[in-house]
């Protein structure tokens, strides 16, 4: 669903503003996706969320986040010790 928001979003910028608004934004969505937390810490995204404009937005994830797949849980050294292929 959001790969069709964004394409539609897209299209619409690009028929607006001109080729080069898309083209920033997906700029943005790159860099900001590359952005994160050390992989013990749990991210929110709020950047990328903050950009697609879903920060002031409240979904399902918001409140009944499944704790079995959070980030927080393990000894930080060795997370990050095999996040960078030391291990």
């Amino acid at each position: 669903f959001q790969i069709n928001q964004d394409k539609t979003n897209f299209a619409t910028l690009r028929n607006i503003q001109g080729l080069h608004a898309p083209l920033k934004l997906q700029m943005e969505f790159r860099a900001v996706k590359q952005v994160q937390r050390l992989p013990f810490l749990h991210s929110s995204n709020i950047a990328l969320d903050t950009l697609r404009g879903n920060d002031e937005s409240i979904g399902f994830e918001d409140i009944l986040n499944d704790p079995s797949q959070s980030e927080a849980m393990g000894e930080p050294h060795m997370m990050v010790e095999y996040k960078l292929g030391l291990l």
